[in-house]
């Protein structure tokens, strides 16, 4: 028997990436696709993991504070994750 995997999830993934495109406006200099990529991949690595399979059943569990706080949470990785690409930029060009 082999089991299926496919339905894993880490539950800030959706969150991490529609904030990033949101706040790509704000960041012209880093809207590329590579860019934006390793801004979502530092503001994940930021945040506590968590697998879900279906983000329905979780986020019916979680309180209106629970919510909350985990929009915080995302919103404050994803500033700090464009704030470091953009020094890490900076820091590239001097070179």
């Amino acid at each position: 028997m082999s089991a299926d995997f496919t339905s894993i999830q880490n539950f800030h993934e959706r969150a991490v990436f529609e904030a990033v495109e949101a706040r790509a406006k704000r960041f012209p200099q880093l809207a590329t696709s590579e860019l934006l990529a390793d801004i979502a991949c530092v503001a994940l690595n930021r945040l506590p993991p968590r697998y879900i399979r279906h983000e329905v059943d979780f986020a019916f569990y979680l309180t209106d504070k629970e919510r909350a706080a985990n929009a915080r949470m995302v919103a404050d990785a994803v500033q700090f994750a464009f704030e470091f690409v953009q020094a890490r930029k900076a820091m590239k060009a001097r070179a």
